[in-house]
């Protein structure tokens, strides 16, 4: 999908993530996943890859925007709010999406290992579910895969 398909708004939303994914990188030396909350227009919340620096394999991006936003809004439910993510979802973060009642997942890089939005496991649109989420993918993707293959380089 071209990112032309996307809104400004898309747009915008996932080159905040984007930063995000730098700041995991810069600062904690962290895969550099970056990944925001989005409900009625406004960002509710924010997370990035932590779960080397809190010794916490659950600390991931996704979870980190879901958990803000839990805070912020003092509920564990966004029905209506779009994820934008810069790598496509493993299955943890796609069930703790799905219990989180997202309605919509907008990832840019995908993810041949372990993607659980398409790539290996069709997890978020999966008919066993109670609750369903519309996927777009693609967006910003060279920019995601460029910043991940570059920190990997870095580490070999």
């Amino acid at each position: 999908m071209s990112d032309e398909s996307f809104s400004p708004e898309d747009r915008e939303y996932m080159r905040r993530a984007l930063e995000l994914a730098t700041h995991a990188r810069d600062a904690d030396g962290e895969v550099p996943v970056g990944a925001v909350l989005v409900l009625g227009g406004e960002i509710v919340g924010e997370g990035w890859n932590r779960n080397i620096v809190l010794s916490d394999p659950s600390a991931h991006a996704e979870i980190g925007a879901l958990r803000d936003a839990g805070q912020r809004l003092g509920n564990h439910r966004f029905p209506g709010a779009t994820l934008y993510v810069t790598l496509e979802p493993c299955a943890m973060c796609a069930m703790a999406l799905v219990h989180a009642r997202v309605a919509r997942v907008v990832f840019a890089a995908t993810d041949p290992k372990t993607g659980a939005a398409g790539s290996v496991f069709d997890t978020l649109v999966s008919e066993r579910h109670n609750h369903r989420i519309e996927v777009r993918s693609g967006l910003l993707a060279a920019e995601s895969s460029a910043l991940l293959r570059e920190f990997f380089r870095a580490r070999r």
